[in-house]
């Protein structure tokens, strides 16, 4: 930059009086000239230099850069220097030395811009510490004015701590660090937070160095999460697990926390190497298990809230950090209680007895079904459930065996697959009824001690295989319908709804063809076995015999063959068809009752 200079002494005695500048050798002329010369800055195009001001007008000032001329800059560009006078110095930049009217051409505004890229570009490479004014917020940050710059804040760069609201900080001086330039967009990026970073270190490094496992510090949330909150000690964070803030379950933090509150914390446990404070709040308070209630014993009754429901049973809580397990079997007198959840929920009041009760290791079990008396206990139960009885219950179960039937609470009983029809062979429970359906049943065996009651459907009715005896004679002709085949027999549908089994060889047609699924042909009994339940026919019998005997054999769906004669079957006698009528009305009656 150039200054202006003075004009050095001259001997005016010597100068000619004949005219002013004339009279003059040219060795004179050339030393005057050289004089004046030096007493000009040497002044270039697109460069800053310092301007004395040496007139101000309403519209401009006028400023003196010790070039040959003055030059001239809008008054509107010296409104931040409303006190500026005659004789002060300023920066201005030399746009051009002189326009078309001669005039040197001034700018202060362009001047203040180079200066302060400057002044910026040094506070990057001397990592300077520079004052700005907070202009406004942002997205993402705030925008700082540095030297007259319009320079970025981020948010994460305001504070080493997250900032909910940038807005408290617009309109106040804030010191910050140049961390970036971009020229090419005219765009700064400013810190604040490595200025901050750089005040904790020490007080971090201190913290860090005295920092054991027990002592109770003082800090700041700083940041809260659905596992714990972070929690600022001076520097250095910790962490409280949300396990740790009570002895009382919560399911958030923001239940007894908030953000930039101030908690005492007692060190649980401190990693050096990977600086991580694990911290403890219910730690500072005396545990709840030590100021139980010197009565509660087994068998003591307690009323609490259910803080949790797993698969195996709930917890009741009965004071903040004190909990009982009420496992699922303890739940109800009913054996068929799988899922607690149908049972209880999280928030339920309820009231519970102590079964067992540990105080070192801090245990309680507890029982809700304890409350009502043992439905096996009581003493009418031998009378209304005596052999022979008839009930009705509730299809709670179905195993490959059988199926559970619930009488009442607390009061199951086992009806096995054999017992549940004379006539089907019924392979599984669920062929034959559903869970949640009502079946009547009757009592076969009652063994109070042990809690077992075997129940029978099927003998609710008398054994038609009695009656079968009587109509399925070996040698009756009847007609059936192939149901199914396997490797080796088919399974017949016979008459009153009874299967029947005949071996694959014997469904030959008198044709040669085979009788297939399906198909509903004549069938001669060839075998009947009333303790087996099991009824022998075949196909080929009732077409191969009579091509021996040469005579037509009588058909007899629904009519039995007396064994008197092994050689003319005879026709049914009326006491046979009777019982044959009575026993068709009664499994018709079995079907309309859903059987």
């Amino acid at each position: 930059m150039s200054k202006t200079q003075t004009l050095p002494d001259f001997d005016w005695d010597k100068a000619d009086n004949r005219g002013f500048g004339s009279g003059y050798s040219t060795e004179e002329r050339n030393r005057l000239s050289e004089l004046y010369d030096n007493t000009l800055a040497q002044v270039n195009e697109k460069e800053v230099v310092i301007g004395t001001v040496v007139g101000i007008t309403d519209r401009e000032v006028i400023l003196n850069i010790g070039f040959k001329s003055d030059g001239l800059v809008p008054a509107s560009e010296f409104r931040d220097l409303p006190d500026m006078k005659i004789g002060d110095e300023v920066e201005v930049y030399v746009e051009n030395q002189e326009d078309p009217n001669g005039q040197l051409v001034l700018s202060r505004k362009k001047a203040k811009v180079i200066t302060a890229w400057q002044k910026i570009q040094r506070a990057l490479d001397e990592d300077l510490v520079i004052e700005g004014f907070v202009k406004r917020r942002t997205k993402g940050g705030l925008i700082v004015d540095i030297y007259s710059i319009e320079a970025f804040l981020p948010g994460s760069q305001i504070d080493v701590k997250p900032i909910r609201d940038f807005d408290v900080f617009v309109g106040k001086k804030m010191e910050v660090k140049v961390v970036k330039i971009n020229y090419a967009n005219d765009n700064v990026v400013v810190s604040h937070k490595v200025l901050i970073e750089k005040d904790l270190e020490a007080q971090r490094q201190q913290i860090l160095n005295n920092l054991q496992k027990g002592q109770v510090l003082e800090g700041v949330i700083k940041n809260m999460t659905n596992f714990g909150v972070f929690i600022d000690l001076g520097g250095v964070d910790g962490l409280l697990h949300i396990t740790d803030i009570s002895w009382g379950r919560i399911s958030h933090p923001s239940e007894l926390l908030h953000l930039d509150q101030k908690v005492n914390v007692v060190v649980l446990d401190f990693d050096e190497d990977k600086k991580r404070i694990s911290l403890g709040m219910k730690q500072l308070q005396a545990h709840p298990w030590d100021s139980l209630q010197e009565g509660m014993q087994i068998g003591s009754k307690v009323k609490g809230r259910i803080v949790n429901v797993a698969d195996y049973g709930a917890f009741l809580e009965i004071m903040p950090g004190v909990e009982g397990l009420i496992h699922v079997s303890e739940m109800s007198w009913s054996q068929h209680l799988r899922n607690p959840q149908d049972f209880l929920k999280v928030g339920d009041e309820v009231e519970a007895v102590v079964l067992t009760l540990d105080r070192n290791d801090r245990k309680m079990s507890l029982g809700i079904k304890q409350l009502t008396a043992d439905p096996w206990s009581r003493p009418e139960l031998v009378e209304k459930y005596a052999i022979g009885t008839k009930h009705k219950g509730v299809v709670r179960n179905l195993t490959n065996f059988g199926l559970f039937l619930e009488l009442e609470e607390g009061i199951d009983g086992l009806v096995h697959v054999s017992d549940l029809s004379w006539t089907k062979k019924i392979k599984h429970p669920s062929d034959f009824i559903k869970v949640g359906e009502e079946l009547e049943v009757i009592v076969l065996e009652l063994d109070v001690e042990n809690r077992r009651l075997a129940l029978g459907h099927k003998q609710l009715e008398e054994n038609p295989w009695d009656t079968f005896e009587t109509v399925f004679t070996p040698g009756s002709v009847h007609r059936c319908t192939i149901l199914s085949k396997n490797d080796k027999v088919a399974t017949l549908e016979l008459p009153y709804g009874i299967e029947g089994f005949a071996a694959l060889k014997n469904l030959q047609k008198e044709d040669g063809s085979w009788a297939d699924v399906g198909e509903t042909v004549d069938f001669k009994v060839i075998e009947f076995s009333k303790d087996e339940k099991r009824i022998m026919l075949s196909h080929s019998k009732t077409w191969q015999e009579k091509g021996e005997d040469r005579k037509p054999e009588k058909r007899a769906a629904t009519v039995a063959k007396t064994p008197t004669s092994s050689k003319e079957p005879e026709r049914a006698t009326l006491g046979d068809l009777d019982a044959l009528a009575a026993l068709k009305e009664q499994m018709e009656g079995r079907s309309s009752k859903g059987e």
